[in-house]
């Protein structure tokens, strides 16, 4: 199993909730300090640059119009890390090439990326979350199909290397596509895509791409993996490895249970700050009409939807969405949801988050790197019930 260090570059330090509607979209930029800004940007890569001295691998992401990620262009984090990390995977998930409108820009800049770290780029796609799309001024209902059809206008630039070709598709038109730089690696980086329900994992299947969960807890992963193998085996496929999968949770490793609980209380500002109007949450035809209606029924009564209304760190603990505690509970945990998922390849740890300080995330990494890590990276040669 490979571990990643992944970081929401969230800036904290907001009004009291009551002053305002939404933490995404409409938050005034006025209470966004630059000087803050700077030394949070510098501290995150800080830290990005000591999960590779610890042995982890690198996460990072792209959000747009939001105080719970500043990173509105994830390839210029990338480029940075790119120059200065060696040895470490370099994961950008990912970016959302459905509310792209060029997708040869996206093919360009990863292509360079790729080069700049000599070969180390892991390349994500993801549809883009539901807040940001009035914000980038798209229709809910052609995301899926705008997803694709970059997807595949992106491979071919990558893959292309006699000279211009046409692109005349629905969404996208272009009259001559020869990227420069071409990827390092060949034919291409290694494709990462989110899959949080079993009909996204299906298309992730029928690829063969790395299929990532976040937050998605012990019955949705499972639930989400399985669509995947089953898809495969339909398909008369090899079954997919598992390299294939990857789960993403907050992570905070404590020398003792309560040191690790108070870490993961600070990293649980990620979903209890997360203050969006439903106007933002759920615009009409985003989500699959049965997913919609599971999510309106967990709010009636159960469910992981309830959970993010009223979220605490035992109801997330509890249902695989947290791990923490010390290592020895920590590595309990992830075994707990690797069994019960039929194994993964790749855990993605949100370890910082909120008002956890620079020295106590590097406290909680180190703890992981040198306690927890060692017994997961064999996970491979262990037999999944």
């Amino acid at each position: 199993m490979q571990a990643w260090h992944f970081s929401e570059n969230a800036y904290h330090l907001l009004p009291d909730a009551k002053e305002y509607d939404s933490i995404r979209v409409t938050l005034p930029n006025r209470y966004y300090d630059p000087k803050i800004g700077a030394d949070l940007y510098h501290r995150f890569i800080d830290e990005w640059m000591i999960a590779e001295e610890l042995g982890l691998e690198i996460m990072v992401n792209e959000h747009h119009q939001t105080a719970t990620n500043l990173n509105p262009a994830a390839p210029i984090i990338m480029g940075i890390l790119a120059r200065e990390t060696t040895t470490a995977r370099l994961l950008l998930l990912g970016n959302p090439i459905a509310n792209r409108r060029n997708p040869v820009r996206v093919a360009e800049e990863m292509a360079m990326v790729d080069v700049y770290a000599r070969g180390r780029l892991e390349c994500g796609f993801v549809r883009g979350v539901p807040y940001e799309l009035s914000a980038g001024n798209h229709r809910p209902t052609k995301m899926q199909e705008r997803f694709w059809e970059a997807h595949d206008l992106i491979l071919k630039a990558w893959t292309s290397h006699d000279g211009p070709f046409n692109w005349e598709g629905k969404y996208f038109q272009h009259r001559q596509v020869n990227i420069w730089p071409r990827p390092y690696q060949q034919p291409h980086p290694p494709v990462w895509i989110t899959a949080l329900s079993p009909e996204s994992a299906r298309q992730v299947a029928e690829h063969g791409y790395v299929a990532a969960c976040f937050l998605t807890g012990f019955e949705g992963t499972k639930t989400v993996f399985n669509s995947y193998r089953t898809r495969r085996a339909e398909l008369g496929l090899p079954a997919p490895a598992a390299d294939r999968f990857a789960y993403a949770a907050l992570v905070y490793t404590g020398e003792t249970d309560e040191e690790g609980y108070a870490g993961a209380r600070k990293l649980m500002w990620y979903v209890e700050s997360n203050k969006v109007p439903l106007q933002f949450t759920n615009p009409p035809g985003y989500h699959p009409v049965a997913a919609a209606a599971n999510a309106m029924k967990g709010a009636a009564g159960s469910g992981i939807f309830k959970m993010f209304q009223n979220p605490s760190l035992e109801s997330f603990m509890e249902h695989g969405l947290v791990f923490a505690g010390n290592p020895d509970s920590v590595y309990r945990q992830i075994m707990r949801m690797y069994k019960h998922v039929g194994g993964f390849g790749h855990i993605l740890l949100m370890g910082q988050a909120g008002f956890l300080e620079h020295d106590e995330t590097v406290k909680g990494m180190k703890l992981f790197a040198q306690e927890v890590y060692p017994r997961l990276k064999d996970l491979g040669s262990v037999v999944v019930p």
